[in-house]
């Protein structure tokens, strides 16, 4: 069964564990998702069953769009509420002062990722390394911030929701909206994806896949058996010539394709709509 829908994953279970409740719960044995959420994490997750595993890279998942809560003062090696070590109490912040201090993560932003984080060092994940106690470096991050925005302050938390480009770390963001306040310490006690892209949750709605790609579609005019069998397509019996990627109508399937250098090249055969 072919099939892509937004899940919402709550919070205090990992990604995979609640892809295996998905599964037996609509009683299919392949199934993957897109863009892991940490267990403390919840919100939207993308899920596709069959062969629509395969079409992840080529959906419309960015910009992504997150609300956190920052825990002003609480200090964690994790940044969140996973290895608390103590709480500052502070005094309070003039509301204006937190909003541009959440204002100014807005741009181009290069930081350090958590130590805490899936990123791998030498073929190990960090977080595994950082929980032996072991000493490592991690390359900075850039991203880019498109917009944020202060949804409530009561003191010491700040709810904050972040449009951000991929690969974003969000709790590298409440740190720095803490440090901009000059606090040694602050990490989230909350985090939740909104939307990744144009995808949003709504009930596990099942989605037109035609629709969720993240390229136009293009038209094959040459003999339809070519594109049937998957053989050699040639450039001038595309209607668009343009280098990108597009999809094509493949009888009561989708063909991916991609122009480059006047060549056309199959990214995917046929994909059962």
């Amino acid at each position: 069964m072919n099939r892509l829908f937004v899940a919402y994953k709550p919070t205090n279970i990992g990604s995979n564990l609640f892809l295996s409740k998905i599964k037996r719960k609509y009683g299919v044995k392949k199934a993957g998702f897109s863009g892991t959420l940490d267990p403390f994490a919840k919100g939207v997750l993308l899920v596709g069953f069959g062969t629509y595993t395969k079409l992840f890279r080529f959906l419309n998942k960015t910009p992504k769009v997150y609300r956190a809560t920052l825990w002003l003062g609480a200090k964690s090696d994790t940044l969140d509420l996973e290895m608390i070590e103590s709480v500052e109490i502070l005094k309070e912040f003039d509301r204006e002062r937190v909003e541009s201090a959440v204002k100014s993560l807005e741009g181009e932003l290069k930081y350090d990722p958590p130590i805490f984080s899936a990123k791998r060092i030498d073929g190990q994940r960090a977080y595994d390394l950082a929980r032996a106690g072991k000493e490592f470096t991690l390359n900075k991050i850039d991203s880019t911030i498109y917009e944020t925005k202060l949804i409530s302050y009561c003191h010491p938390f700040v709810t904050f929701e972040a449009t951000v480009s991929e690969g974003t770390y969000i709790r590298s963001l409440g740190k720095i909206i803490a440090t901009r306040l000059g606090l040694d310490s602050g990490s989230l006690s909350a985090l939740e994806r909104l939307r990744e892209g144009q995808f949003r949750y709504n009930d596990e709605e099942i989605l037109d896949i035609k629709k969720s790609l993240n390229m136009s579609q293009n038209f094959y005019i040459g003999n339809s058996d070519n594109l049937k069998y998957g053989r050699v397509l040639a450039l001038e019996d595309l209607k668009t010539k343009e280098d990108g990627y597009y999809w094509l109508e493949n009888e009561d399937a989708i063909s991916i394709i991609r122009v480059v250098d006047r060549e056309v090249k199959y990214e995917l055969g046929r994909i059962k709509c």
